[in-house]
């Protein structure tokens, strides 16, 4: 089982990566540049300031919290876990659109009043969320509201990785080491810099990796903005995009961008 290196650990990975100081860091995020340097030499973070630090890092409130092996806010956790039926359903058909169709989904998810959540959401535990990389990215793509199936699926459709939902099973419970291939195109998909990914992860690309297919930068939109449906309200805008699509709509084209 790999261990945690603690959020301060992963904080000055991302610092490194961003070639950014604790000084300007605490510029950014509005807070003393020493409570900084003590969250990098070991100390937890406060909830407070991980919702300071994210923007200033580059990451989405939620992904940061995931990293700080944190209880995710209901503010920005999915509203209905039921809707994780429909969720995947709707970014792939959403992505076989073209760009103008894209557009008008994704707006469409925007202007639908925040369903209120049922209950806390809860995603089933692959492994402790503080194990290691594989469990941060597993644990980030749940609060996405995607099942395991729904991240072979998804994944498979909008960049070049095709896996096993059990495989996900795997890289959660540390039991499949990451690739730079898998790093990459998980990024792409959480809408997260490759380059960010690689260095939280200790996973060391080849190269430098090439701009996300613009399907792909849908996608990540897509599926985060649907994050906060109600299944109803998922189940809709999955059948309309597969409306959207027309007589294409049987089935999914795999690895749809160029690779």
């Amino acid at each position: 089982m790999t261990k945690h290196p603690g959020f301060g650990a992963l904080l000055a990975r991302l610092l490194n990566h961003r070639e950014l100081g604790t000084e300007a860091l605490a510029e950014r995020a509005g807070t003393a540049e020493s409570e900084i340097r003590q969250v990098l030499a070991g100390k937890a973070p406060e909830v407070e300031l991980l919702r300071w630090l994210a923007p200033a890092v580059g990451l989405q409130v939620l992904d940061l919290f995931v990293l700080a092996g944190a209880a995710v806010p209901d503010d920005v956790a999915p509203v209905d876990a039921a809707a994780q039926e429909w969720v995947w359903h709707l970014v792939a058909d959403g992505v076989h659109l073209p760009a103008a169709g894209r557009r008008e989904l994704l707006g469409l998810v925007r202007s639908l009043p925040e369903a209120e959540p049922s209950s806390p959401f809860a995603p089933k535990l692959l492994a402790d969320p503080a194990d290691g990389p594989g469990a941060w990215i597993i644990r980030m793509l749940q609060y996405r509201n995607l099942s395991r199936t729904g991240m072979a699926h998804t994944l498979a459709v909008v960049t070049p990785t095709y896996l096993s939902a059990a495989t996900y099973g795997a890289i959660g419970a540390g039991r499949k080491v990451l690739t730079p291939r898998l790093v990459t195109d998980f990024a792409g998909l959480l809408g997260m810099d490759p380059g960010a990914l690689a260095a939280l992860t200790g996973v060391i690309l080849p190269g430098a990796p090439r701009p996300p297919a613009p399907e792909t930068r849908d996608a990540a939109a897509l599926l985060w903005e649907a994050r906060r449906l109600s299944a109803a309200q998922a189940r809709h805008v999955a059948g309309l995009a597969r409306s959207m699509r027309g007589d294409s709509g049987d089935g999914y084209h795999l690895n749809l961008p160029a690779s």
